[in-house]
């Protein structure tokens, strides 16, 4: 299934790698203190989903790399307001045998919005847009056309920084190396080459949250209107420069000077994307290439600047505005607010084909960034739940404990078969839950072809160790299984054979 997305570093902590591999082992001539070697150990052994299983250890990252099919994957590590460490595995492209280091950029996809809020946040500082005033009080080549879905309604800055324009288009799948790139109008209205339809309102701006990267475009617009210069270097000049994000662009296609840093793009079952990754000419939804440590610098000047002891692009009033939801509870401008154990999270993911992507950062110095280049997002939350609990962060990874019973070869037969759900009358939707092998059943969505994995709690509950979705399956007065309740939401009927 396609999805759509949502230089050499310096500095007094920061070390250049060399990366040696070994089955995706990671090995590197760099030598942190003690005290870091050992959590960055504990991080690299701890990995675990929603579910801890009794009596069994939590998986390492060779091992959940292997399992997900992940060539490449890069992750720095923000303690105290500072980066502790960084550290990269695997492959940035495999048919080159070339290895990911932390200077390898990947595309970050929707986090691109988190740093497009901060350069539109520095236009309305210096007073050069206001956040409130109607956009096309902005635009210039482009005007937005109001209709009577938007019941006279204006959008402002303020609403597409914090997907509350109602606006349509939640994501862009970008195009194919060597085939015509649309012009930022013409994406916005749908307009061929644009593979994306017309950025339009879908319910009057204000009313509710509704994700939408079509509104960032819109800020992209803005911006190259008010300052008259190309979005991507109205972003180096103003924000990735002064945040120190030397290894970072917005410019897209990358420029050549890139090309030996740039990681290449996997679908999910590891296969390379066509021309080695897509580009975005949607620079500030989706547009941004960068690494672990450069994300990391942005996340400590965040930090720093929220308390007011640094003012690289933002002042303390600016950041403090960005990171306050509005009018929606969590979705703040161009961030997402999270609140577990008393401590407050600034955060964001990204999903561009072939690259998956997620930073967080705490108002008290702590934070991550972690960036694959794969289709399969799983591996991230697990790493986040390892760093988590290796830096304790308070009540931040609170995971379920399960117990696997063993079960017969019979008992996991008797819930084999095909079932099928009617999410519309007449048009059922098939699953095939076949024994697996090691105490395990294997579910198979029919319409697509994905597989889920699920052990037994019982003889009749299972449950995947990937994500909170659990099996219950039900008997007959005969004992026969005839019917099971899959993804704790819908009931599905087996098929007699």
């Amino acid at each position: 299934m396609k999805r759509t997305s949502h230089c050499v570093v310096t500095g007094l902590w920061i070390f250049t790698q060399l990366i040696v591999f070994n089955n995706l082992n990671a090995q590197t001539l760099t030598r942190y203190t003690g005290d870091i070697e050992n959590r960055i150990k504990q991080v690299e052994n701890n990995l675990a989903g929603w579910a801890k299983i009794e009596g069994e250890p939590n998986w390492t990252m060779t091992e959940r790399m292997a399992h997900y099919k992940i060539h490449g994957l890069t992750i720095a590590v923000v303690h105290g307001y500072r980066i502790e460490w960084a550290k990269a595995y695997g492959w940035a492209d495999t048919a080159e045998k070339r290895p990911v280091t932390s200077e390898t950029v990947f595309q970050a996809a929707s986090i691109s919005k988190s740093l497009n809020a901060v350069g539109v946040l520095k236009l309305v500082q210096d007073k050069k847009l206001d956040l409130y005033t109607d956009i096309n009080a902005y635009l210039t080549t482009w005007k937005f056309p109001y209709d009577s879905v938007s019941k006279n309604k204006k959008i402002t800055i303020a609403n597409l920084l914090s997907h509350t324009a109602g606006l349509t288009v939640h994501g862009f799948g970008g195009y194919e190396t060597g085939t015509p790139i649309p012009s930022v109008s013409q994406v916005l209205d749908g307009q061929k080459p644009a593979n994306s339809p017309a950025v339009r309102s879908a319910f009057e701006p204000g009313l509710k949250f509704q994700y939408s990267g079509g509104g960032t475009t819109i800020s992209q617009m803005i911006v190259t209107d008010v300052m008259h210069m190309p979005y991507d270097q109205f972003m180096w000049e103003n924000v990735l420069k002064p945040m120190g994000m030397t290894s970072s662009s917005y410019t897209q296609p990358p420029p050549g000077s890139m090309q030996s840093v740039l990681a290449t793009a996997y679908e999910e079952d590891g296969k390379e994307i066509k021309g080695k990754y897509h580009i975005y000419p949607e620079e500030a939804p989706a547009g941004l290439w960068t690494n672990p440590t450069d994300l990391c610098k942005y996340i400590i000047e965040t930090q720093l600047s929220y308390q007011g002891k640094s003012a690289k692009v933002l002042s303390q009033e600016f950041t403090r505005l960005r990171l306050t939801p509005y009018i929606d509870s969590s979705s703040a401008m161009g961030v997402f607010i999270l609140e577990k154990g008393g401590i407050k999270y600034f955060q964001h993911g990204g999903a561009n084909e072939g690259f998956r992507c997620h930073y967080i950062g705490s108002l008290e110095g702590d934070g991550m960034a972690v960036m694959v280049n794969s289709d399969d997002s799983r591996i991230l939350n697990e790493v986040l739940n390892s760093v988590a609990s290796v830096y304790n962060w308070k009540d931040f990874y609170t995971p379920v404990t399960k117990r696997v019973v063993k079960l017969t070869d019979a008992q996991l037969k008797a819930v084999e078969g095909k079932y099928q759900f009617e999410f519309q009358k007449g048009k059922p939707s098939y699953i095939q839950i076949t024994a697996s092998g090691n105490n395990m059943i294997t579910l198979k969505q029919l319409w697509d072809g994905a597989e889920i994995s699920f052990r037994p709690e019982s003889d009749l509950e299972f449950f995947c160790q990937d994500a909170p979705f659990p099996l219950r399956f039900t008997r007959d007065k005969d004992g026969t299984v005839t019917q099971v309740l899959a993804f704790n939401r819908d009931l599905w009927n087996r098929v007699r054979p």
